[in-house]
């Protein structure tokens, strides 16, 4: 068994790696083509996702969808490891047809209560995920964002059933999408019941791109006019909020590929630069130019980044340039101290 399932996983990596098949016809497609993924370099924007997510496989120009395989393989082989999940995993995974309806039944079952049942919050999940291409696609983006920048998930599988970070980004997605059809008060539930069960606040209003990674999440909150682009990776803690009471656009934008460290604090209509890094602790009250690092309370540039997309590294290492910063700036406060006194 054990042989088994290291063959398959062999050959899902492979499959991933190199490509997928069209369902009728022994032709290679490259991932990039279905998957755009920022992980393999592609510089091409998230558009044009192309999956087979249903059941129609007459359709001759579809192709499959490499992360729901991935997923459903996965998951098969861990029942047969641990048979005492198998009903867990039956139910999870492998009693659905695509990836919309299994995240579906998850996302219900964790945030159902005596009021709101989950087979009224399937119904939505379902509707929304089953008819909004753009949904369809962010999901798998950002399944692909938390396998690839997560060292603990260890499996795509794992990503679908476990990291409320996920899981919360997910319900923020339908959420949006509700909140955009007009169905505010639905949308607003969601928010609450997401804020409730994972403790992560994201107003549905908020515009987030695809390829996010909200690793551990626990006290994210992302106010109503944020925007947040492509690749972002966000820390636990990150508060992406105003600065008081005024109303319209007042909450941050993030650039594409920018890393936000766990508790950083980013308040008002400011512009954090593409490929940006925030360390860990820091406030940030004011614009922060592309690829720059900032740190402190209030944070300043004490440095620049290096590569195209720290979030996709995550190397959140500012702690050498932001001392160096700390001890030059007190040895410049104790000479004009020191130059004070000498001159008394």
């Amino acid at each position: 068994m054990a042989r088994a399932s290291d063959d398959r996983s062999r050959y899902l990596s492979e499959k991933l790696s190199n490509g997928v098949v069209f369902d009728d016809e022994a032709v290679e497609y490259p991932l990039e083509k279905v998957f755009p993924l920022y992980a393999l370099g592609n510089s091409r924007s998230y558009n044009d996702v192309s999956f087979n997510n249903n059941n129609n496989n007459n359709d001759n120009n579809s192709v499959s969808d490499p992360i729901w395989e991935a997923v459903a393989a996965e998951a098969k082989s861990e029942a047969e490891r641990e048979p005492i999940l198998s009903s867990f995993l039956y139910a999870s995974i492998l009693s659905h047809d695509c990836l919309e309806r299994a995240l579906g039944f998850v996302l219900a079952n964790r945030l159902q209560n005596p009021i709101l049942l989950a087979t009224q919050l399937m119904d939505i999940f379902d509707d929304v995920m089953m008819h909004d291409r753009g949904i369809q696609q962010s999901i798998r983006l950002d399944v692909q964002a938390f396998k690839d920048r997560d060292p603990s998930c260890l499996s795509y599988c794992s990503v679908l059933l476990y990291p409320k970070g996920y899981h919360s980004l997910q319900t923020y997605r339908v959420a949006h999408a509700l909140w955009n059809k007009g169905r505010t008060v639905m949308a607003l539930a969601l928010q609450s019941r997401m804020s409730e069960v994972f403790g992560v606040d994201i107003h549905p209003a908020a515009k987030i791109g695809d390829g996010i990674l909200l690793d551990h999440a626990t006290g994210v909150v992302i106010g109503e006019t944020t925007v947040v682009g492509n690749k972002v990776s966000l820390m636990q803690g990150v508060t992406l909020g105003g600065t008081g009471k005024e109303i319209g656009d007042r909450h941050p934008k993030i650039g594409e590929g920018a890393l936000i460290g766990a508790s950083a604090t980013i308040l008002g209509n400011i512009r954090i630069g593409e490929g940006a890094m925030i360390a860990a602790g820091s406030l940030v009250l004011k614009d922060v130019p592309p690829h720059s690092m900032v740190a402190g309370n209030p944070a300043k540039v004490v440095g620049y980044v290096q590569e195209q997309d720290p979030s996709l590294t995550m190397n959140h290492d500012a702690t050498k340039d932001f001392f160096e910063l700390v001890a030059d700036n007190s040895m410049d406060g104790r000479s004009n101290s020191n130059g004070n006194l000498n001159s008394k």
